[in-house]
């Protein structure tokens, strides 16, 4: 199965993630497929950069989510648009 999560990245104590494409059986660390974005949650307010059309594509192939990266999919919109293209079809 293909999730979408979060790598971390920084120093210790100072969290930077990657959202990552990843195969669910590699290390949270490990290999992953495609890049599609970056969070810091140690900015104020919190900096989320997500590339929408990479992240509609991985979702509409069937790719999960896991719970922190739809929680920040909802906050860019991404999953109300992803929602909205499965109701066209």
């Amino acid at each position: 199965m293909v999730r979408i999560r979060l790598k971390r990245m920084g120093a210790h104590k100072a969290p930077y993630y990657r959202v990552v494409v990843s195969d669910s059986r590699s290390p949270r660390d490990g290999r992953f497929i495609e890049e599609i974005g970056t969070y810091n949650p140690l900015a104020d307010p919190a900096v989320v950069n997500i590339d929408e059309e990479k992240a509609l594509k991985w979702l509409q192939t069937g790719a999960q989510a896991s719970d922190t990266v739809r929680s920040l999919f909802r906050k860019a919109g991404i999953l109300k648009k992803f929602h909205e293209l499965r109701q066209q079809k």
